[in-house]
């Protein structure tokens, strides 16, 4: 109940001025970019911190869909965020960032990104990147190659969901000599559905876990 009051506050102070969307008013108060890299605020009133990550991460996906084109398929935007702790046992979401490449016209418009944000900008001090976060347009939409593959993962946890709220993590074991382990969401339980091999790193492949 917590996080829900003060999703709604949010959204009248970011919605209910002058009809400003979040796309606009959150530019440089919410997220911004200096040079390449991307930075968002924390944490985000919509999802409310806890010891358990998984309940963090389940209450991502409904507060992501209410914000501006979050779920219009080939013409909705895709955001970003993070994960992060500040050392108290507690972890927290950021502000969401649309920010990221922009698609040219008369480019594939089922091919959406948003930059994985490097810094979160919490004022009660200095924030622990768990994961990553991002949302898809469409349903269904799982992890792309591009989500998978080594050169994109930052942190211990990726984590992914489309429109109707599918939640898919990869857990990554960057430089480490095991397999990469993507898993899907079901219920209260994630539920192990393949292994990205160490040969297959770089490229973001999977073999499926036989059910």
């Amino acid at each position: 109940m917590r996080g829900r009051n003060a999703w709604t506050v949010g959204v009248a102070l970011l919605l209910g001025c002058a009809g400003t969307s979040y796309l606009q008013s959150g530019t440089e108060t919410l997220f911004g970019q200096r040079g390449a890299r991307v930075w968002v605020k924390g944490p985000w009133p919509a999802v409310h911190p806890s010891a358990d990550v998984d309940e963090v991460i389940d209450q991502l996906c409904p507060a992501v869909m209410a914000l501006d084109r979050a779920k219009e398929r080939d013409y909705g935007q895709e955001y970003c965020g993070l994960i992060y702790s500040l050392g108290s046992g507690e972890y927290y979401a950021s502000w969401p960032s649309p920010l990221g490449r922009t698609t040219l016209v008369g480019a594939d418009l089922r091919r959406k990104s948003c930059s994985v944000p490097s810094i979160v900008r919490d004022d009660r001090g200095t924030a622990s990147t768990l994961a990553d976060f991002h949302s898809h347009p469409w349903f269904p939409s799982g992890m792309s190659q591009e989500d998978r593959w080594s050169q994109s993962q930052r942190w211990t946890l990726r984590v992914q969901f489309d429109s109707g709220c599918t939640i898919t993590k990869l857990v990554p074991h960057q430089g480490e000599s095991r397999p990469g382990e993507v898993y899907l969401r079901q219920g209260k339980a994630w539920k192990l559905i393949g292994y990205i091999h160490e040969a297959d790193k770089d490229t973001g492949f999977i073999t499926p876990v036989e059910d």
